[in-house]
C-alpha cells in the first residue's frame, strides 16, 4: 500500500479521504488556497502545501502546482476527490508522466465518458439503452434548433463536457430555445472550458437512478447496487437514497449489468457511477443511459451505509493494483440510507447561494466514518467562512435504518438538531421535503420539488405564539439565569434589584415576525407567575426551565415546546423540534427617527462576477424583465426588474467582480 497520498481537493471530500487513509496508516498531504489556509481539511492531513490564490483557477485547478507539491512531499499517489480535476484526463495523464498513481480511472476512460456525445455512441455499441436525442459534433445553433424541433419539445440541453447541473436547461417551447442554448453554452464554457452541448428528449415523470460500479486492473467489475437521486433543484441533487424505493429485483439486476457493460466498454478502473434516467409509465419503468461520472460521487455514503463497505478504501486498494475485495455474488444490501445535502442557500429566493460565517454550527452527532445510524461528512467547523469561491455545500447528513420509514424519521430528527447561524441554509427546506407527501410515500421524480412547492417554500413550522414565547422566555433567562423559584422557573422580581412598588408589572416587547410588526405584553406577578399576551391572543401563563443541553423547555402561548434561541444582533434564531425560524427584536429607541431607504437600486445578492447586462441606459423595463446575469458559486443567477421603470445608469461592466450589496444599475422609481 502507498505510504503517502496527496489529496488534490478541499472541504468534506478531502477530510473524508484523509480519515480512511489515516485508518489504513497512510500519510496524507493536503493542498490549500489562500481562502483555505486554516480550513478543516488542512488540519486533517499530516502535511499541507499552499498552491495559490482563492479562486479555483488560481489553485485547485492548477495541476502543475499540485504535481510539484506531490514531488516535494514524496507522495506516491494523488486522490482527486470529486469536482475540480477529478475528471480531467490531462491531469490523469500528467500524473502518470510524473510517476504518480492517479487514484481514478485511466485517462482514456475519463475522455471517453467525459464527452457526453462520444459516450452515447459507445453505449449504443455496448447495447446500453439511450434516450432519443442529438449527440453530434456540429454545434451550429441553427442545426441544434432544427434537431430540437425534430426531437419534439420539451427537450433538454446539456453541456457535453459537464456535470453537476451546470450548462443544463429544459426548454418547453421552440421560441425559447435560442436563449436557453446561449445560456447553457456560456455556463459550460465558464465551468468546463468547452461549450459543446447535446440535445435530448425531456423524459416525462423521470426518476434519476444511478448505479455504483467498481473495477480493478485484473478485469473484475461489479455493481454495488443503486441510488435514487430524483429529488433535485436546478438539476442538482438535494436528497439521495439507497436502495431506490420500489425497485424490482429483476430491474436492479438489468440496470447493474448494463452499468457493468458501460464500464467495460471504456476499460474502466476504480469507482464510477453510471447514471440512468428512468421513465415511469402505466406499463412499468424503462431506463436509459444518461452519463457516467468517472469518479467517486458526493452521495457515495448511502452506498457505504447499506453495504457496510468503505469505498475510499476500495479506491486505494484498486489503485495499488489489488483485486476487488468482493465478487458480485458476495455483495449484500442491508436496510435503507438517505443523504441530505446541507447547503448555504436561500430556498425561498430560488435557492440563491449564501456566504457568511458559521457563527453557530451545532451538529446532531460528531462526524463518523463508520456504519452508524447517523453520520455527518463535512469540511467546516464553527467559526469558518463559506466563501463565494467554491460550491455552497456545508455538509452531508447521512442516516441509516432498517426500513425507509425508520431512516426518514431519523433524518427528520437529525435535521431538527442541526442548528446553523450566520448565513441562510436549506436545513428547514430539507425537513419540509422529508415530510412532504410525495417523498414520504416514495412518489419520486425530478419534478417533486415543483409539485410539492406549496408545502416546501415560505413555511412557518414554529408559529407566531411559540416563536415569541421562546424569545421572551430566553430574554428573561439571559437577564437572570441564576434566580429560580421553588418550581424551577426564573423569577426576575425575586432579584435584589427586581423590587417593584406594585404587585403587578407589565413589560412590552416589540417584534417583527415574517414581515409583521407584533407586540407582546408580559405581566410580572409576585410568586414567580408570569402571563404573556401575543398580539390579539388572550393572556396565557408563561413558564420556562433550562435543560441540560442548553435548551429551554417553554410553556406559553402555543403550548409546550423545547427551544434553543441564538442571538445575532437584533435577530433571535429560534430552533425547535417542529422547525426553526427567526424573530427580529425591535429596539424602538434605537430605531427612532430612521427613514426608509430610497428605492430605484438593483444590487448584487451575493459576491460574484457580472456576466452580462440585458439592458442599457434609457431602456424602459417591466416587472420580471431580465436586467443582468451574475455568476457566483459556479452557477449563473438572473436578476430581474422589480417594477416598471427606466434604466438610468449601468454601474459595472461585464466581467467585473462585485461585492454583495453592490449597486449594479439604477432604475427610475
Amino acid at each position: 500500500m502507498f505510504h503517502t497520498v496527496l489529496i488534490a481537493n478541499r472541504g468534506e471530500i478531502a477530510c473524508r479521504v484523509a480519515a480512511t487513509a489515516k485508518r489504513l496508516g497512510i500519510r496524507t498531504v493536503a493542498v490549500y488556497s489562500d481562502a483555505d489556509a486554516n480550513a478543516k481539511h488542512v488540519q486533517a492531513c499530516d502535511e499541507a502545501v499552499h498552491i495559490g490564490g482563492s479562486s479555483p483557477q488560481e489553485s485547485y485547478l492548477r495541476w502543475e502546482r499540485i504535481l510539484e507539491a506531490a514531488r516535494q512531499t514524496g507522495a506516491q499517489a494523488i486522490h482527486p476527490g470529486y469536482g475540480f480535476l477529478s475528471e480531467n484526463e490531462a491531469f490523469a495523464n500528467a500524473c502518470a508522466q510524473a510517476g504518480l498513481v492517479f487514484i481514478g480511472p485511466p485517462a482514456s476512460a475519463i475522455l471517453a465518458m467525459g464527452l457526453k456525445a462520444e459516450s452515447k455512441r459507445l453505449m449504443a455499441q455496448a447495447g446500453v439503452p439511450l434516450v432519443p436525442g442529438y449527440h453530434g459534433q456540429d454545434q451550429d445553433p441553427a442545426l441544434l434548433q432544427r434537431e430540437a424541433d425534430r426531437i419534439g419539445y420539451p427537450v433538454l440541453i446539456k453541456a457535453s463536457a459537464g456535470g453537476g447541473g451546470k450548462g443544463m436547461r429544459a426548454v418547453e417551447r421552440a421560441e425559447d430555445f435560442a436563449t436557453a442554448l446561449a445560456s447553457c453554452q456560456r455556463e459550460a464554457r465558464n465551468s468546463f472550458g468547452d461549450d459543446a452541448v447535446l440535445i435530448e428528449k425531456y423524459v416525462q415523470r423521470p426518476r434519476h437512478i444511478e448505479i455504483q460500479v467498481f473495477a480493478d486492473t485484473l478485469g473484475n467489475c461489479v455493481y454495488l447496487f443503486e441510488r435514487d437521486c430524483s429529488v433535485q433543484r436546478r438539476h442538482q441533487k438535494v436528497l439521495e437514497e439507497a436502495p431506490a424505493p420500489g425497485m424490482p429485483p429483476e430491474m436492479r439486476q438489468r440496470m447493474g449489468e448494463a452499468a457493468v457493460a458501460a464500464a467495460r466498454a471504456v476499460g474502466y478502473v476504480g469507482a464510477g457511477t453510471v447514471e440512468f434516467i428512468v421513465e415511469q409509465s402505466p406499463r412499468g419503468m424503462d431506463f436509459f443511459f444518461m452519463e457516467m461520472n468517472t469518479r467517486l460521487q458526493v452521495e457515495h455514503p448511502v452506498t457505504e451505509a447499506i453495504t457496510g463497505l468503505d469505498l475510499v478504501e476500495w479506491q486505494l486498494r484498486v489503485a495499488n493494483a489489488e483485486p476487488l475485495p468482493l465478487a458480485q455474488h458476495e455483495l449484500r444490501m442491508q436496510g435503507h440510507a438517505i443523504e441530505a445535502r446541507i447547503c448555504a442557500e436561500n430556498p425561498d429566493q430560488q435557492f440563491l447561494p449564501a456566504t457568511g460565517t458559521l457563527q453557530v454550527y451545532r451538529k446532531p452527532l460528531a462526524a463518523s466514518f463508520t456504519h452508524a445510524s447517523v453520520r455527518i461528512d463535512d469540511g467546516v467547523r464553527e467559526g469558518d467562512t463559506i466563501s463565494p469561491f467554491y460550491d455552497s455545500m456545508i455538509a452531508k447528513l447521512i442516516v441509516h435504518g432498517d426500513t425507509r420509514e425508520q431512516a426518514l424519521a431519523r433524518l427528520d430528527q437529525a435535521l431538527a438538531q442541526t442548528h446553523i447561524v450566520g448565513l441562510s441554509t436549506n436545513v428547514q427546506f430539507l425537513r419540509h421535503v422529508v415530510r412532504s407527501r410525495s417523498f414520504a410515500q416514495a412518489e419520486l421524480d425530478t419534478a417533486l420539488i415543483t409539485r410539492e412547492q406549496a408545502v416546501l417554500f415560505h413555511q412557518d413550522p414554529v408559529g407566531l405564539a411559540r416563536a415569541l414565547s421562546a424569545v421572551v422566555a430566553d430574554t428573561l433567562y439571559q437577564e437572570s439565569p441564576a434566580v429560580t423559584t421553588q418550581l424551577g422557573w426564573i423569577d426576575p422580581i425575586a432579584r435584589r434589584d427586581g423590587w417593584r412598588s406594585h404587585g403587578q408589572t407589565v413589560r412590552t416587547f416589540a417584534f417583527e415576525y415574517l414581515g409583521q410588526s407584533i407586540e407582546a405584553a408580559l405581566t410580572y406577578e409576585r410568586g414567580g407567575r408570569f402571563s404573556l399576551v401575543v398580539g390579539d391572543n388572550p393572556a396565557t401563563d408563561l413558564r420556562w426551565q433550562p435543560q441540560a443541553d442548553g435548551d429551554l423547555l417553554v410553556d406559553g402561548p402555543g403550548g409546550r415546546c423545547k427551544a434553543h434561541v441564538v442571538r445575532q444582533g437584533e435577530t433571535a434564531h429560534v430552533f425547535t423540534p417542529l422547525g426553526a425560524t427567526r424573530v427580529e427584536c425591535v429596539d424602538r429607541l434605537a430605531h427612532a427617527g430612521e427613514t426608509a431607504v430610497e428605492g430605484g437600486r438593483l444590487t448584487a445578492p451575493m459576491p460574484g462576477k457580472v456576466v452580462s447586462f440585458a439592458v442599457q441606459a434609457g431602456d424602459q423595463v417591466k416587472p420580471g424583465q431580465v436586467l443582468a446575469i451574475m455568476e457566483a458559486m459556479k452557477m449563473e443567477h438572473t436578476l430581474t426588474a422589480p417594477a416598471d421603470g427606466e434604466v438610468l445608469e449601468l454601474l459595472y461592466a461585464p466581467g467585473d467582480q462585485v461585492a454583495e450589496g453592490a449597486e449594479l444599475l439604477r432604475l427610475s422609481s
